[in-house]
This record gives structure tokens, C-alpha cells and sequence, in this order.
């Protein structure tokens, strides 16, 4: 049975166990906000997530509160610099919202994909 975003919003999800290390990733990035790690089913030879430490609430970005715009630039800088770090020619930031947007994981996290031609549209 598929989960809707109200029943899995609040829980736990499989990004708190990468973060307390319950659950092994490979890290792309580390700082004291934010987390980036591999994606386990990469869609670009570079796939990385970058993701809050404290999820405080922020599990899609719609539910975003003001006092929180800060991490959410620090999110998307880091996935920015990740990008042209890794994805030279260009790369692909996306933020999936909800059921119909494809969100898997109710804790707000940022795709970065690149290194190869993307399509349009997506999905």
C-alpha cells in the first residue's frame, strides 16, 4: 500500500538513519548544517542528495516556515557548488513535492544530477 505524505510526514525517515550512521552512505559533503551523499539509484553518472541536519519540521518544501529560508539557501548553494564541483558542463537541481511531485522521503533533501545531457520535459 502506498503511503500518503500526511501518514509519513511526521515519522522517521530512511535520511535520520544516514544521519545518526544507523544506515552506511557514501558523503559527498559535510558541514554543520547540511549532508550530501550518493544517491542509491543514480539517474546521471553524478547523483547526490543534499539534505538538513535538523529536519525541524521541513519535510516538503511547502510546509517551509520563514525562519527557515537560511538553510534552504544553504541547501541549494551547496547543491550548486556540488554541481559545478562535480558536473562541469552543467547539472540538474530538483526538489520533489508530494505524491504527484514524486517526493519518496518527507525530509525535505535537494537531488543534484549531472554529468551527462538531460531531457525536457522531466518525468
Amino acid at each position: 500500500m502506498l503511503k500518503t505524505a500526511a501518514s509519513t510526514e511526521g515519522q522517521p525517515t530512511i535520511f535520520d538513519k544516514i544521519l545518526d550512521k544507523t544506515i552506511p552512505s557514501t558523503t559527498v559533503h559535510d558541514d554543520d548544517l547540511c549532508y550530501a551523499f550518493a544517491d542509491i539509484n543514480p539517474q546521471g553518472p553524478f547523483h547526490c542528495l543534499v539534505i538538513p541536519k535538523n529536519r525541524d519540521g521541513l519535510t516538503r518544501l511547502s510546509n517551509a516556515r520563514e525562519d527557515q529560508k537560511e538553510i534552504l539557501g544553504h541547501l541549494m548553494y551547496t547543491a550548486g557548488q556540488l554541481g559545478k564541483a562535480n558536473c562541469p558542463e552543467g547539472f540538474r537541481t530538483v526538489v520533489n513535492e508530494g505524491v504527484q511531485g514524486a517526493q519518496s522521503v518527507y525530509h525535505i533533501h535537494v537531488h543534484v544530477i549531472g554529468g551527462r545531457q538531460m531531457t525536457w520535459p522531466p518525468g
